[in-house]
């Protein structure tokens, strides 16, 4: 099976049935499929072949759909970026991926700009989203061809479908390269755990879909005939606005959106969603009393979803039916990250990669047909990541007796604010290019609001001075403004073991005295 294959499925099928609605602009499944085979021609006419790689940099849009389709249908990859990224940023992206050409919605133009001539590999910039005229750029429309006729090219499910960049402990990004198969073994997973009804479901998308979550929550959508309804970015009101009134069946948001449409919508409560029947969050735990809160409010399931870029998106999860147990008098089950999903086999297995007995510690390792092929020119990573056949996810957890996964830490040091993965090492890096900074640690610490916040610990050289405000300046140029530590603590030292290593769980202590986990 291939990604394109369900849209040509439902383009023959359910023809004028909407596939993606934005605003104003709706299209049906045979007008999105003739858009897809456009965009796929097009690469092709602009001199692209399959195995070739283009970034794409754009909050949620339909051209961003008509993207995954299109290029899915000719074995071009996609690279899709983080805009929130600083300039420097992208450019390693775009650079290590080798990037033939940037697609770019307007506003982050100038950002691409500013480091245009030391991107080594595009040829071509292509504005989408945009009228207007861009010196060096071309419109979408004008580099778009007219054919609309399938180009039918060979393609398998071995081959690589997209590349997301994931970040790593080393400071540098890595590109997780996902092969059709992956993907659309995920998208079965996906659509089994969400009970989606074939041609009957409105699904709201506002978490980004350059993400591996959002992204496949989109390909399970389409995967099953159903209707995409877009959102550029998440806002608590809009949001709630078009559940109440876009008939929306489905939505999936992190915990902390959920938070702010309980605290930023006072009249949630008065309002009737008479469609909705489930949300599914993920990238932390909810709390009870939030939980409780949004199930009196919203009137709907709830649903848990855990996983990472590099096993397509989901890997474990808990239905409506484990909610159920956690509010009838089992709140405990809500720390889980939930037990696998079908096709997915989990373990907690120790430094040697030997599965540990339920209730001890150990790090999740996934094996499954989800898993990536491996991180893009990165052979030792991809090597050491996925050693005899298991992911190794870097998160150390337990297993109690009926499967369930509770995370307690992160082997690699990883930061999760608002569902963003952050790696201290990023921001380490950028803080140690100060000229006032001696020493620098990164920890992550708890947020009511985003379940983690970054602190930064900054040893400063002998007669300098720095104020809060100015770190954050100086990060601003050099880390997407997510990264930016809005916490500094100036320290007279940073604790190190005898081999050099900062000591993060002393570090991180006092921050997470008295919570049940010691991550979100």
């Amino acid at each position: 099976m291939l990604l394109h294959d369900y849209l040509e499925y439902f383009a023959r099928e359910i023809p004028r049935h909407p596939l993606v609605e934005m605003g104003d602009a709706t299209l049906s499944y045979r007008e999105t499929d003739e858009q897809a085979n456009r965009f796929a021609n097009s690469l092709l006419s602009n001199g692209l072949v399959k195995g070739d790689r283009f970034a794409y940099i754009s909050k949620n849009s339909i051209d961003m759909v008509i993207m995954y389709y299109g290029a899915s249908k000719v074995g071009v990859i996609p690279v899709p970026l983080n805009y929130c990224l600083a300039p420097r940023e992208s450019l390693y992206i775009i650079n290590d991926s080798g990037s033939k050409m940037v697609f770019c919605q307007p506003e982050f133009i100038a950002g691409i700009e500013s480091v245009r001539n030391e991107l080594d590999s595009v040829s071509a910039f292509i504005v989408v989203d945009g009228d207007a005229e861009i010196v060096g750029w071309a419109s979408l429309e004008s580099w778009r061809v007219e054919d609309a006729n399938n180009p039918r090219a060979k393609v398998s499910e071995s081959e690589q479908l997209y590349q997301m960049y994931t970040s790593g402990t080393t400071g540098l990004p890595k590109g997780a390269m996902l092969s059709q198969h992956s993907v659309c073994s995920n998208v079965e997973m996906v659509t089994l755990f969400a009970k989606m009804a074939v041609s009957n479901d409105r699904n709201l998308i506002v978490a980004p879909i350059y993400h591996a979550a959002a992204g496949m929550t989109m390909m399970s959508v389409v995967s099953n005939g159903n209707t995409l309804v877009l959102l550029p970015e998440f806002d608590a009101r809009t949001v709630v606005e078009s559940l109440e009134k876009d008939r929306i069946t489905m939505v999936t948001l992190v915990p902390a959106m959920i938070q702010a449409c309980l605290i930023d919508v006072p009249d949630l409560g008065e309002r009737d969603f008479p469609q909705l029947r489930r949300i599914t969050y993920g990238a932390s735990p909810i709390a009870l009393e939030t939980l409780q809160n949004a199930m009196q409010k919203f009137r709907c399931d709830f649903a848990q979803g855990f996983g990472m870029t590099e096993i397509s998106c989901l890997g474990a999860g808990m239905g409506p039916e484990i909610h159920r147990r956690a509010l009838a008098g089992e709140p405990g089950l809500l720390l889980s990250a939930g037990r696998a999903v079908l096709g997915t086999e989990i373990r907690i297995a120790d430094e040697n990669d030997i599965e540990v007995p339920r209730g001890t510690v150990g790090e999740i390792q996934v094996r499954g047909p989800h898993v990536m092929m491996g991180y893009w020119n990165k052979p030792e990573a991809s090597e050491k990541a996925l050693r005899g056949g298991w992911m190794h996810s870097g998160d150390a957890a337990c297993m109690d007796d009926e499967g369930f996964i509770y995370i307690q830490d992160r082997i690699k040091d990883m930061i999760i604010s608002g569902a963003e993965n952050i790696y201290p090492a990023e921001i380490e890096s950028a803080l140690f290019q100060h000229s006032a900074v001696a020493d620098a640690a990164v920890i992550g610490i708890p947020s009511d609001k985003w379940g983690e916040s970054v602190l930064a610990f900054l040893v400063l050289k002998e007669g300098e001075s720095l104020e809060v405000d100015e770190v954050v300046e100086f990060c601003r140029s050099r880390l997407a403004g997510y990264k930016i530590p809005r916490r500094v603590e100036f320290i007279e030292e940073i604790p190190r073991n005898a081999s050099g290593k900062v000591l993060k769980r002393d570090l991180r202590e006092p921050y997470w005295k008295g919570h049940e986990r010691r991550v979100v």
